[in-house]
C-alpha cells in the first residue's frame, strides 16, 4: 500500500472533521477524540494541524469551498431556474452540515475571528454572484436588500432545522417569494 502524501492525509482528516463537527459541537470534541476517530496519535494530528482550532478552521474552509462550488451560476442560464436549483442545493448543504452550520451562525467557535471572516467572505461571494446573475447594480440599497434577504434565509433555515414545521418545498418557496418581494 502506497504511503499517503501530506496533502492526502490532511484531506482525509478534514473529511473526518466534517463528519465529527456535523454530529458534535466543537467544544464536545477533544483532540484525543479526533485522533482516536482518525486512528492516529494525538502527536500525529498535531503534525498536520497545530491545534484543534486550526483543524476546525480547515474543516470550515473545506465546507465553504464546497458551498461556493455548488452556488456557481453560468452566464446565459435562466436566473429563475438557477435560483430555484441553487436554493435547493443550499438547503441540501445546510441539512447535511446542520451542526456546523448552526454553530457558525449561532455562536461557539463560530464567533472566532478567523472563522467569522471566512463566513463573511462566503456571504459576500454569494451575494456578488446573485447580483451578477440577476443583473443588479452594486448600489448601497441593493446591497442592503440582498444582505437582509440572505439573513432571512439563514435565520429561517435555522428555525426550519430546529422544528421542521413546514415542508422543505414550502421553505424554498418562501425564500423565493422574499427574494422577489425585494422589488429591485
Amino acid at each position: 500500500m502506497a504511503r499517503q502524501t501530506v496533502e492526502e492525509r490532511r484531506a482525509q482528516l478534514i473529511a473526518l472533521g466534517r463528519q465529527l463537527f456535523s454530529t458534535h459541537a466543537y467544544d464536545a470534541i477533544s483532540t484525543d477524540d479526533i485522533a482516536r476517530a482518525a486512528g492516529i496519535s494525538k502527536g500525529l494530528l498535531y503534525h498536520y494541524f497545530p491545534g484543534k482550532r486550526e483543524y476546525y478552521v480547515a474543516t470550515v474552509q473545506s465546507l465553504a469551498d464546497e458551498l461556493l462550488a455548488l452556488l456557481t451560476f453560468a452566464r446565459g442560464e435562466d436566473p429563475q431556474a438557477v435560483l430555484d436549483r441553487t436554493l435547493g442545493q443550499f438547503l441540501d448543504f445546510i441539512e447535511a452540515n446542520a451542526a456546523v452550520y448552526h454553530a457558525l451562525l449561532r455562536g461557539g467557535i463560530g464567533m472566532d475571528a478567523e472563522v467569522n471572516s471566512l463566513v463573511e467572505r462566503v456571504r459576500q461571494t454569494v451575494l456578488e454572484r446573485i447580483r451578477d446573475l440577476v443583473g443588479l447594480g452594486d448600489d448601497p440599497l441593493t446591497r442592503l436588500r440582498l444582505h437582509g434577504w440572505l439573513g432571512f434565509a439563514e435565520h429561517t433555515s435555522l428555525e426550519w432545522l430546529a422544528h421542521r414545521e413546514v415542508d422543505r418545498q414550502r421553505l424554498l418557496q418562501l425564500w423565493m417569494e422574499q427574494f422577489v418581494a425585494l422589488s429591485f
